[in-house]
């Protein structure tokens, strides 16, 4: 009986792996990331040697109602190609005023943000107990700076829509690469 009264009010993962018992994960490989990664010569050459998971997201989303959240439990896995760690496409939110709130539960890495309007770009870290909040109007990108998978929460509201094709469109102004003392922000090539 307990159970079904916690039907959609609880879920259970594995802070390890991000799994969600039940829960069917979207899985984002290296030829989903085509355009992500700044360097195109080490892109085509890992992905000739294989197609590796770089992510998973398992979303639990709600219907939309006013005051609704959805969530989702990722797992950003460990690699670079060339000298760009892993990361995830990046979004905006359909609806653009949406806000949200990442948890870090395992892992290292950072979250890459873009103002919308003015383009400009902040670096945030994202570690175990730690929460980063990403305003509305903001494209937001997850990357693993680890040797471990990073596991993250994602809470925003019911109905905010994820915009894939705005950021592949014009992209982000740095990459976060592995300089000589850990990793360096650098500037982007222009979207062409």
């Amino acid at each position: 009986m307990e159970r079904d009264l916690l039907a959609g009010l609880l879920t259970q993962f594995d802070p390890y792996t991000g799994e969600v018992p039940g829960a069917r994960p979207t899985v984002r490989r290296l030829s989903d990331l085509r355009g992500c990664f700044g360097d195109a010569g080490a892109y085509e050459r890992a992905l000739v040697v294989g197609d590796p998971v770089i992510y998973t997201v398992v979303n639990i989303e709600p219907p939309a109602a006013p005051g609704a959240l959805g969530y989702s439990v990722n797992c950003l896995l460990p690699g670079r190609i060339g000298a760009e760690y892993y990361l995830t496409r990046g979004h905006l939110h359909a609806a653009r005023e949406a806000a949200e709130v990442y948890i870090g539960v395992r892992g290292t890495g950072a979250l890459l943000l873009q103002d919308e309007h003015t383009r400009e770009s902040r670096l945030v870290p994202l570690a175990p107990s730690s929460i980063v909040y990403v305003p509305g109007s903001t494209a937001h990108r997850t990357i693993n700076t680890g040797d471990v998978p990073l596991v993250y929460l994602g809470v925003y509201p019911a109905g905010a829509g994820h915009d894939y094709g705005a950021v592949a469109r014009s992209g982000f102004q740095h990459r976060l690469v592995a300089g000589a003392t850990g990793p360096e922000l650098v500037a982007a090539a222009p979207k062409m």
